[in-house]
């Protein structure tokens, strides 16, 4: 019987309880001190690096030739991929965009501040974008879906994926299908650190972009963070994280099943279940063998690996209210709710970046094909951060407009602060000198 991580938390110390929120990419700087390298190579050496690094660390067929997906081997991979596949693709891409529309920020607004002085806003996409799509351990369209559609209907111009070759040198068929479906035709093979100093510098095949998201490994994290003042990282996407919250009205078993949807992504994931109840605590210990039976050798492997580890397992509270504090404490990147009245607890959850209500909404649906985007900050970063959205891929403008009615009264105020604060500049262009100004025809 394997151990599972079990934690009765009112009787850990305030030491242990804080140990529980660490995530696996706390401490990345042994990968920082890896990733240098691998940067600095990229920016001198161009697509010989990038070709050098698919060969030595993706073990991959790579040459500087094969770099970027020809229009070829976009059409073979409709005919590599099984229909139901595609047809499961297409749903998801038609509900992601609904969702995404829906968010989509009107192009400009003004609002008449007092009469006659108007303020407001203009969004404008960005002109060129990275979209990361991991590899290492699976193949995810699904990522491919959901960092392609708010793009698209951001209307950033430049788009270009980049993503980990197989060994034989291909890209996932699934995400090239689902690249061309969401509107995305230029994908690059490479992945890792070398994907984010690629887009950052550029190179003989690769555009820089100004902006690159998508969750990815440590790798990816710590190549971003050095990076951070080269190019937009965008919000911190690093690996998956869940947490399970059950209350006394469903059963352990289902809470367990759960439990494992993100704790096999790999050995780096973080998955709790809390309950306040032991009978759902003890019935979902007591299923994970025969949802293990279930999986694949290597997703057996990667979630047991999580949960009898320290990013994992059963979190029993002393009641409902300290389920809530755990919950907000940790801020995970998926949190599902399960219970017959869900709607009763999602008020006592503030620190969370997606929330599943209730027994029919498991992060399956969540990551796959519900709408709501499931690239999603993880390490406590939900505290600041939301959901990849349309509004990640524009920039906000704020535009102001005095009419010459209007100005007497915003001059005479501004001109006030300005000697308040002493400078001379600010309070002379809103002063006599520009009334004479004003006065004279040019």
């Amino acid at each position: 019987m394997t151990e599972v991580s079990f934690y009765e938390y009112s009787k850990l110390s305030s030491d242990e309880k804080s140990a529980l929120l660490r995530r696996s990419e706390t401490d990345i700087s042994g990968f920082i001190e890896k990733v240098g390298p691998i940067l600095e190579a990229v920016r001198t050496e161009g697509d010989r690096a990038v070709a050098r690094f698919g060969r030595e660390l993706d073990k991959a067929d790579v040459t500087e030739s094969s770099i970027q997906v020809t229009e070829a081997e976009f059409d073979a991979a409709s005919k590599l991929v099984e229909d139901d596949v595609i047809e499961a693709i297409k749903f998801g891409i038609s509900n992601i965009r609904t969702f995404h529309d829906e968010q989509k920020p009107e192009a400009m607004w003004l609002k008449e501040i007092r009469p006659g002085a108007f303020a407001g806003d203009r969004f404008t996409p960005i002109q060129s974008v990275a979209l990361y799509v991991p590899r290492g351990k699976g193949s995810f369209p699904s990522v491919t879906m959901m960092t392609s559609v708010p793009a698209v209907v951001a209307g950033v111009p430049n788009l270009a994926i980049v993503t980990p070759p197989a060994p034989d040198g291909s890209v996932d068929a699934a995400t090239l299908v689902a690249a061309r479906l969401a509107g995305v035709n230029t994908v690059y093979k490479v992945g890792g650190a070398q994907a984010v100093a690629a887009v950052a510098y550029g190179t003989e095949t690769i555009k820089p972009a100004l902006k690159i998201v998508g969750p990815g490994s440590p790798w990816v994290v710590a190549a971003k963070r050095l990076l951070s003042g080269v190019i937009d990282t965008g919000l911190p996407a690093g690996p998956s994280e869940a947490m399970i919250f059950a209350d006394d009205t469903v059963h352990g078993g289902l809470a367990a099943l759960d439990l494992l949807i993100e704790a096999e992504h790999g050995p780096d994931s973080s998955a709790y279940l809390v309950t306040h109840s032991r009978r759902v605590a003890e019935e979902a210990i007591a299923a994970l063998p025969e949802h293990w039976g279930r999986m694949t050798e290597q997703r057996v492997g990667f979630s047991k690996t999580v949960l009898t580890g320290k990013c994992g397992g059963v979190v029993l509270t002393s009641s409902i209210e300290e389920s809530y504090a755990f919950v907000n404490a940790y801020a995970p990147e998926h949190l599902e709710i399960l219970s017959t009245d869900a709607f009763a607890h999602l008020g006592h959850i503030t620190e969370a970046a997606e929330i599943l209500l209730g027994p029919h909404t498991p992060v399956s649906i969540g990551n796959f094909c519900l709408g709501p985007n499931a690239v999603l900050p993880t390490s406590r970063w939900a505290r600041t951060y939301g959901p990849l959205s349309v509004t990640d891929f524009v920039k906000r403008s704020s535009i102001g407009y005095v009419t010459a009615p209007a100005y007497p009264e915003f001059a005479a105020h501004a001109h006030k602060l300005a000697l308040y604060e002493g400078f001379s500049s600010h309070a002379n262009a809103v002063s006599d000198v520009r009334d004479a100004y004003l006065k004279t025809k040019g």
